[in-house]
Parts: structure tokens; sequence; C-alpha cells
């Protein structure tokens, strides 16, 4: 038997594989074909079909015409099958009929599965996904039949799907930076549909970040004539609210809103929110442990949410400490379990003050419950990114390696973090303590497998107990760390795992990372004339991102990226256009070497601190050892080729999954190659 494909998305049709589409003879044959369509598989009864086909009273040799209209079916259907055989397409079964089907027969069932691909897809393939999705659809479903009420709760459902397809498909559109490309079909979209409150507020964006805020503005005031609300339920907040973003400029392109439901979501939390101020007295305790709660979920939504976070979180735990109680203060630091993946601290003075504040109340409460203190040591672990918690100036770069005590403070938290919570067994715990236990994995360079062996147990943890904050946290320190490893195909099976997650799951700022590893992997294999536009498009990501601590000197390393995986200089003034951030101390004394201020240089690299113990690591030991072997300070050079000797199996930043300045091999050659023939004394 041939494959036939049968279509429901516009008039009833059938095609044979060669896309010639089956005569299906008179109407009344055509509707039993959708009938048993729509039953999917299921047996309509005859007497079923009889009902359906004629409203009302049907005549008296009805069930003889239906089983006429079955067989002029089978013969157009199955045209070559021998005479007096049973059809195994359209098959009598019991009291009436089934059409057998597998799914990707049927143009409805091909529709929801893409769809369904598409609402898992990470923005960037779900766009695609989506237009596939609708390009199955040939009109209104169900066309041929307009006044059957059989068929009229399939066609309501099917044209719902297809409306909130529009809608997703802009969204996605929206999300990825092509506002411009969903603006057509938004506009005919809300248009046709004007009560659709959903395709307003996505019309509204899409307007904005296409740089028409005035045009966004009146596609929103145009909306509230048209989107109906309970009686005495006022003005829409889904509306309001898009309209107070774009007022205030906060629509930024690069953070991705899922805005389809808006409307229902935003109703229940005006009432909810309404409800909390009623019933919880003012100046009540339970106020901070929900602003606490807020704070932390706020971290998650975006760029506006994490900066606001950011700067509440220090104001709720100053509030908590003021109590003078030590438990509540406890609770309320403990509670902050964001994900954090990124190892230089937006700001480092708010991450050492917290440190302090969880060290107080680790100390206020030493008879705690064990998943307490894990909680309070994790913060410890977490906030002591980099040198954000350092008490003191970090030693030289030139100078012989020395314990920190702040450091080795921070690494017994994370370590004792992490075996409270394996005792206790809580995976909500474990999974914040293995955040710490991932900020303190970067003491000696060359800790790539170690890094992959936590987020390997991160991201299992979490699927396992439905934690998807921290599967993305775990994939995204995965893919980072087997970039370092050099398996770029795995790690690229993960960034694409981040991306469908973040999409399912609202976190925006996840794709700033993997649009970063986009561009690192494209200029590993192609070469960085390929890579250069992708970087751009992940500094402007960046750059919106409300991360400052990513953001600040991020152009000056994508500048290096061509210079360290050469052997030379830069260029005289070649990046002295770029703002080199808070990696002056390291990136100074190269760019001094390249304009021939050798003293200058050499002084610079005296004075330069050891990098800091975070995600650049490895490439900033590269830096000052290109600076170092341009001007003989062999001090700093020999540091630098013993520090990066353990790392000699990795890619020069690959960890950072930002950049990579080569094998960190070839700077180990190339620093012990300047040491042995320099024609100046060491």
């Amino acid at each position: 038997m041939e494959d036939l494909r049968f279509g429901l998305l516009g008039p009833v049709a059938a095609w044979r594989p060669a896309g010639e589409p089956v005569a299906l003879g008179a109407p009344r044959h055509r509707e039993v074909l959708a009938r048993l369509l729509v039953a999917r598989n299921r047996v309509v009864p005859i007497d079923r079909l009889v009902a359906d086909l004629w409203d009302g009273a049907p005549p008296a040799g009805a069930v003889a015409a239906v089983r006429t209209f079955v067989a002029a079916l089978r013969r157009a259907l199955e045209p070559d099958r021998p005479p007096r055989t049973a059809s195994r397409l359209l098959a009598t079964q019991g009291p009436g009929y089934v059409l057998r089907l597998d799914r990707d027969a049927v143009d409805a069932c091909c529709f929801e599965d893409a769809a369904a691909r598409a609402e898992a897809a990470a923005p960037l393939t779900a766009a695609a996904l989506w237009d596939e999705a609708l390009d199955l659809w040939r009109g209104p479903a169900l066309a041929d039949f307009p006044h059957a009420s059989w068929c009229v709760a399939e066609r309501t459902r099917l044209t719902e799907l297809r409306l909130r397809a529009v809608e997703q498909r802009a969204d996605a559109l929206v999300a990825t930076g092509r506002a411009r490309d969903a603006l057509p079909d938004l506009e005919a979209h809300a248009t046709a549909h004007p009560g659709r409150e959903d395709a307003w507020v996505l019309l509204a964006t899409a307007l904005d970040r296409a740089g028409r805020p005035g045009d966004a503005l009146a596609a929103l005031r145009r909306a509230h004539g048209f989107v109906v609300r309970p009686a005495g339920a006022g003005p829409s907040p889904a509306l309001a609210r898009a309209e107070a973003r774009i007022t205030a400029g906060r629509s930024a392109p690069g953070v991705a809103r899922t805005t389809v439901g808006a409307g229902i979501a935003d109703s229940v939390w005006d009432r909810t929110a309404a409800a909390w101020d009623r019933s919880v007295p003012a100046r009540s305790r339970a106020r901070l442990h929900a602003a606490a709660g807020l704070v932390r979920d706020l971290a998650v939504t975006g760029a506006a949410g994490l900066a606001e976070a950011r700067a509440q979180r220090g104001d709720v735990v100053e509030a908590a400490e003021a109590t003078g109680d030590p438990v509540l203060a406890a609770h309320v630091i403990a509670s902050y379990d964001v994900p954090a993946v990124w190892t230089r601290a937006d700001d480092p003075a708010a991450a050492g003050a917290l440190v302090r504040a969880a060290a107080r109340a680790a100390a206020g409460v030493p008879e705690g419950p064990p998943v307490l203190r894990a909680r309070l040591l994790s913060v410890v672990a977490v906030e002591s990114r980099g040198d954000a918690a350092a008490d003191r100036p970090p030693p030289l770069a030139g100078a012989a390696p020395a314990d920190e005590p702040w450091r080795l403070r921070a690494e017994r938290a994370a370590d004792e973090a992490v075996r409270l919570a394996r005792a206790q067994g809580d995976p909500s715990v474990l999974a914040f303590a293995l955040n710490g236990a991932f900020m303190q994995a970067f003491g000696p360079c060359g800790g790539a497998a170690r890094r992959a062996a936590i987020g390997v147990e991160l991201t299992g943890l979490a699927v396992d107990h439905g934690l998807p904050s921290h599967e993305i946290l775990g994939r995204i320190v995965r893919f980072q760390a087997l970039t370092a490893l050099g398996d770029l195909d795995a790690a690229g099976a993960e960034a694409d795992a981040v991306d469908r997650l973040a999409h399912r799951h609202e976190r925006p700022l996840a794709a700033v990372f993997t649009a970063w590893f986009h561009a690192l992997r494209t200029c590993e294999e192609h070469g960085w004339d390929r890579a250069r536009p992708l970087y751009d498009r992940a500094l402007a990501a960046t750059a919106t991102s409300g991360m400052p601590g990513l953001a600040a000197g991020a152009d000056a390393l994508v500048a290096l990226v061509p210079v360290l995986r050469g052997d030379g200089l830069p260029a005289p003034g070649q990046l002295a256009a770029v703002d080199v951030g808070p990696y002056g101390p390291w990136l100074s004394p190269l760019l001094l070497a390249a304009q021939g201020a050798h003293d200058q240089a050499r002084n610079a690299l005296a004075a330069a601190p050891r990098p800091p113990h975070d995600h650049l690591q490895e490439a900033l030991w590269c830096v000052l050892a290109r600076a170092a072997a341009a001007v003989g300070q062999h001090q700093v050079l020999r540091r630098a080729r013993d520090e990066l000797a353990a790392a000699v199996g990795e890619s020069a930043g690959g960890g950072s999954g930002l950049v990579s300045f080569g094998p960190v091999r070839h700077h180990v050659e190339a620093a012990a190659a300047a040491l042995r023939e320099a024609p100046w004394a060491p």
C-alpha cells in the first residue's frame, strides 16, 4: 500500500507520495474522510457518522449512503487493491469504520509535532521550526465544512494552536534580535485578531526593539480598546507593563521575553500581591523572608531583574541583621542560592560584604541545622569568587607562589558545604554547595577536568530532582570545561541543551554565555575572520546583560584573540581605542611592549599582581608571558611558564567559554624558548 498523506489544515485533501492529489469525490465523501481523520485512529460507529453528516433527522437510506461513501473512498484511496480483499487503510471494525494512519501521514499531527519541537528548542532554532509548522497550513482548518457541528471543537483547537504558533514564532524572532523580521506577520496577526492580548504585547515589543518606540506605544493604546477585561478588572496589566517598560527604555535587544500567556500571569500576580499586602502585617518578619525569596527569583529573570536583585540583596541582608535575630539573619542570607557561573564579581565590594555577613551568621548559629550551615558556607564559597573577598592585595606575578589565607578559608568552606550537603541528602542544598565548589575550583591552572566533573554531577543532580536553573548552570560549567579540554563537539551539545532549557524556563541570561561559545567555536574551527561578527554580537548582548563583571574589558579580550593566537605583539595603537577595564594590570605591559616602551613595560610587569583565580587565569598568564618575553622580564616569564605547565593540555582561556588564545602548550614552549635564547641576562 502506497503511503498517502492527508490534510486537515485547509480544505480536506489527500496526496499520493509524489504529491499528486487524490480525487476524493463528492462533498459527502470528503466529509466522511474528514470525520474519520478527526477521530485519529479511533473507530467511528456508523450511527455516529449518520448523525454527524445529517444534522437533524437523517433520511431513510442514510446508513446505506454512508456505506456507499466509504466504498467510494476506498476505491479512491486504494485503486490497486484486489477485489474482495479487506482494506488495511479504511477498515471496517465492529460497528463502524477506522482510518489507520501513522501520525506523520496527517498534516495536523505533523503540525502539532513540529510545534512541540519548536517549543522545546532554543530561540535560534525555534524560529525555523515554527516556520516549518506554519508552512503546513493551506487555509482555515477543515475549510470545506464551516457549518458542520461535528468539527467545531477540532477546528477551534487547531486554530488556537496556529494562533499561538504565530505568536511564539514572533517571540523567537524578537528574542534573537530579528524584531524587524517579526513585524509584518505580527501586525497582520494583531489586526486580524484584535482581542489577543499577547499579540499586542509582542507587536509593541517588536516595534520598540526595531527602533520604533513611538509606534510601539501607539499600538498599545489601540490594544486597550480591543482587549476585553472582566467587569471591574480595570485596564490590562500586561499592556500596562509593556507600556511602562517601553516608556522607561527597558526593552533592550538580546534579552528574550516570553510573552505568551502574559495576561493571565499578570492578573494572577496582581491579585496575589494585593492579597499579600492586605493579609501580612507591616514590619512582619514574614515580609523579610518573602523579600529574600523575591530577590532570589528576580535574579534569574533577565538583565533588569539581575541588576535589581544585586541592588536589593544587600539591603535585605542588612535589614535581617538589624533585627538582632541571628537565626532570621542566617536564613535570609542563606536563601540566595541563585546559580553563579562567572568568577569575576559584578560588584566585588558587595560580594566581600556578603562573605562577611555569611561568616557572621554561621558564627551566630553554631548549633544550627547542618542544612543551614551548608547553605551559609556555600554563600561564602560562591561569593569568594576571583579576588572579590580578598582581605589584602594579591601577591605579585613575579613572586614565588604563596598561600593566601582568605582563599584557603573559601576553599575549606566549599569542601565543608559539599560534605554537609551530601550527609543531609537535600538535592537543592547539594546543588548550591556544588556551585560553591565550582567557584573554588580555579586554584592552580589546569583545573578543567575537575570542573567538568563538577558539571557532570551538578547536571545529573538537577535532572534527577527537577532543578532547571542548576541544570543550566551544570551544562554551562560543562561546556566551558570541555572547551578548555578541546572537545568542541561535546561542548556544543551542552551549549545547545543550555539554549533549549533557558528558553523553556525563561532564563534569558544563559544565551549570553552560549553566544560567546559559538563565537569561540567558530574561531577555533573556521578562523578569526569568520568569528569576528559573532564576537560583535556577543559583545552587544553582554553590554546589556546586567553582568558588569563579564562585560567590563570583554572587548579588550576579543581584540587580543588574533594577537595571542599568533606569535607577535599588537600593532602600535591596535588597542588604543579599547577599554581594558579590570584587565589593565595584565594587559598594560603587553601594550607598552608593543609601543616599544620596554622599560615601562618591565616596570609594569614587576608591579603586576598574579592573575585572579578565575576563568581567565591561564589566558592572563599567557598575556604576561608574551609581554615578559618581549622585554626580557625573566622573573615573571618563569613564573608564567611554571603556572601554565599544569595546563599544557588545555586551551588558553578556553575554560572561560569566551575566548581562546590557542593551546597553552604553544605559550609554554614559547616561554621556554625565550628563557633559553634571549640575549639579555635573566
